[in-house]
C-alpha cells in the first residue's frame, strides 16, 4: 500500500483518491461507514469513533488517524475495547498517523478521519 498524497480532506492511496474517511483493514481500504456513531455527535461536537462501528479488529495495532487537526474524538469504549482484545491503539493526527502506516503496516489495520 502506498500512501501518496494527504491534504485537508483528500488522500491519494496507489493512485487512488479517497476523498472520505477511511478503514483500512489486512490491506484493503473500504469507506468508514460513522452512522452507527452519529448519535454521539452532540456529544462530542464532532462524530465520534465508537464501538458501534465496524472497527477492523484482526490485527495487533490499530492506528486512529483524527484528522488534520486531531478533531475525530476515539470513545472511551474504544480504548477498552482495544485492551480487551490486546490490539495496541495508536491515536495520532492524521498526517503522523499516514507516517507512521508508510513505515511499517505490519499486522496494522487503520481508521483515518481525513478533515478537521
Amino acid at each position: 500500500m502506498r500512501f501518496e498524497e494527504f491534504s485537508f480532506g483528500c488522500l491519494k492511496v496507489d493512485g487512488k483518491v479517497l476523498d472520505y474517511d477511511v478503514v483500512i483493514d489486512r490491506g484493503t481500504i473500504r469507506k468508514r461507514k460513522k452512522r452507527a456513531s452519529k448519535r454521539f455527535r452532540d456529544k462530542y461536537g464532532h462524530t465520534p469513533l465508537s464501538v458501534e462501528e465496524d472497527i477492523p479488529w484482526k490485527c495487533r495495532h490499530l492506528v486512529v488517524g483524527t484528522g488534520v487537526n486531531g478533531a475525530l474524538s476515539v470513545m472511551d469504549e474504544v480504548k477498552c475495547e482495544a485492551e480487551r482484545r490486546n490490539v495496541s491503539l495508536l491515536i495520532l493526527p492524521t498526517p503522523k498517523a499516514i507516517e507512521l502506516l508508510k513505515d511499517d503496516m505490519k499486522e496494522t489495520n487503520a481508521v483515518l478521519h481525513v478533515t478537521c
